[in-house]
């Protein structure tokens, strides 16, 4: 059984709102928006990020598929296992949302150890690095190298802060997505 999973937002714009279902010229007005406030971790990101994240997102969504998952969504909703306290610094109202692991089917949840970003992009030698998970899977990792937050809360030890999940189903989330479910 693995932990909980959460999500993490600022509560100006509420949970689950997903640069990824915008339009690139969308997607890339919001950006600028979010660097000229130049409030939170997102005001930092790269000019290359919105491209960077949709090829990555393509990846991941490919190699889940490889692995038998279902994927519904062309991009996904973004969770941690289990509580990442840090990851509410990334805003200036750090919100997090807890969701039960059992309300989502496992066709439709993928895990990679860390970050998506730095999962696929760090060249190193550590196993998981450039690995998509299967929630069968996720749980022997954690069982070989345990909860990033635990043993590098600091962030210290490399970029692997928590465990991401890509939730690639609505479904789960609706209540959260629509404006009655907040």
């Amino acid at each position: 059984m693995i932990p909980d999973l959460f999500h993490y937002y600022d509560a100006a714009t509420g949970p689950f709102r997903n640069l990824s279902d915008l339009s690139p010229t969308e997607a890339q007005q919001v950006m600028r928006d979010i660097r000229k406030q130049g409030k939170g971790f997102a005001s930092q990101r790269a000019e290359d990020y919105l491209e960077i994240r949709r090829r990555l997102e393509s990846k991941a969504r490919e190699m889940f598929l490889l692995k038998g998952g279902k994927p519904v969504r062309v991009a996904p909703h973004y969770m941690t296992v289990g509580e990442c306290p840090w990851l509410l610094t990334w805003y200036e109202n750090g919100q997090a949302l807890r969701i039960p692991a059992p309300t989502f089917d496992p066709c439709s949840i993928s895990f990679t150890y860390g970050d998506l970003f730095p999962t696929m992009r760090v060249l190193d030698s550590k196993p998981y690095r450039g690995q998509v998970y299967t929630l069968r899977e996720i749980k022997q990792v954690i069982d070989e190298f345990g909860l990033p937050q635990e043993w590098n809360y600091q962030g210290e030890q490399g970029p692997e802060r928590y465990i991401e999940v890509q939730v690639w189903d609505d479904f789960p989330l609706a209540s959260y997505l629509s404006p009655d479910g907040q």
